[in-house]
């Protein structure tokens, strides 16, 4: 079997919300399926195979890939589960690209959902842990990067005002997202007087709790443009964990992801990420993120980032848009998320992004972050490569 170029063909999402009591988790990933396959024009009996994943110790369901089955379609089809944290979501869906780069499948959907208030999620990742005395061994989500974002705040600088303006960018991006969890406007005085979590993360830094899921068909090149007039095709990507998270990492960057990127531009030529890339879709759980990350990325210097996202840079009508889709800060349906990244980039590529859709858009980064700080970074463009 030879490597064939693949793309995404459709993609479909639920209307996120902090609880979906209208549906069970397998109603829930249904409601994804069926908006994918539709968007497609496609009918499950055109799938070949399904790949799903979500967080699946939050919820205490073993065997999610079998017992997703009447939600998923997979019934008799070669179904796979994949788990990896965080990153679920991003390697849920790169694992699409390889499944029909490979030959192996023609057209595979990808599938990742979570029913967080059905789970242990808020015990998993923060209460279980004191925000004080457990920071410093990065018990708990919230204590680890509210110490990443001293070090980065300290070292540059940089202000929580500063942070709070991607918190209120992706807020209001989220206003065009009919789909996100959180659609209430912000402002700056909003984020800066919500309640401390962890010094320095207020409440309105941070992702909300959501219920929701996330579904994408990737099909190779032979059926590709059969289905999507204008495919979203993948032409690089790149998985990196850091090498040693409490010992010699740098905590005013986020390592992994600045290696997954290097690696990613490399692979595509890309030298001058601002200006050659139309928009990106950034995991970013934490306002903080928004800083440090996007100099991770290549998009300027070290301590650069509050002055470009003042700037407007990154907003909507700004040179590169980060997160039209009002990204994680807006919605957190953890095993979806990173897919909804890459499912939101393959949107912007194909035209259908409605009120949120950048203009012109040839070139689209997506992101995944997982616990440990690892990071996954994937590049569509509208021309098959």
């Amino acid at each position: 079997m030879g490597k064939k170029r693949t793309a995404i063909v459709a993609t479909g999402q639920t209307h996120h919300r902090s609880s979906r009591l209208d549906v069970n988790g397998i109603e829930l990933i249904n409601e994804a399926v069926t908006r994918c396959l539709e968007d497609g024009d496609l009918t499950i009996e055109d799938i070949d195979a399904v790949v799903i994943g979500n967080m699946d110790h939050f919820e205490g369901i073993n065997y999610v890939d079998m017992w997703s089955i009447d939600g998923s379609g997979g019934f008799m089809k070669p179904t796979f589960k994949l788990t990896t944290g965080g990153t679920t979501g991003s390697t849920v869906g790169q694992s699409g690209f390889y499944l029909t780069s490979s030959g192996m499948f023609d057209k595979v959907l990808c599938i990742g959902w979570e029913k967080n208030s059905e789970s242990d999620t808020t015990a998993a990742i923060t209460t279980a842990f004191d925000p004080i005395w457990d920071r410093l061994v990065f018990a708990g989500a919230i204590g680890g990067l509210a110490v990443e974002a001293i070090k980065y705040m300290s070292e540059y600088g940089a202000t929580e005002e500063d942070a709070a303006h991607v918190a209120v960018r992706d807020r209001t991006h989220a206003l065009n997202n009919p789909y996100a969890q959180l659609r209430r406007p912000i402002t700056l005085e909003d984020v800066m007087s919500s309640p401390m979590l962890s010094d320095p993360i207020k409440l309105l830094d941070v992702c909300p709790r959501t219920d929701g899921a996330c579904a994408v068909v990737w099909a190779n090149e032979e059926y590709a443009e059969k289905i999507c007039p204008r495919p979203a095709w993948y032409l690089a990507g790149s998985v990196k964990h850091p090498y040693n998270m409490l010992g010699d990492t740098d905590l005013t960057t986020l390592v992994s992801m600045e290696l997954a990127s290097k690696e990613v531009y490399k692979k595509t030529g890309i030298k001058e990420p601002l200006k050659e890339i139309d928009v990106m879709e950034l995991y970013l759980p934490y306002s903080c993120a928004g800083l440090s990350w996007i100099e991770a990325l290549g998009l300027c210097e070290r301590g650069g980032a509050p002055k470009l996202v003042r700037d407007g840079v990154t907003n909507m009508d700004g040179e590169l848009p980060i997160n039209p889709s009002g990204g994680v800060i807006a919605t957190n349906c953890i095993g979806a998320t990173a897919l909804l990244r890459i499912a939101e980039a393959a949107i912007q590529i194909m035209g259908k992004g409605g009120d949120r859709q950048v203009p012109d858009v040839e070139t689209a980064l997506a992101t995944g972050f997982g616990g440990c700080f690892w990071s996954d970074v994937s590049i569509f463009s509208s021309k098959k490569p």
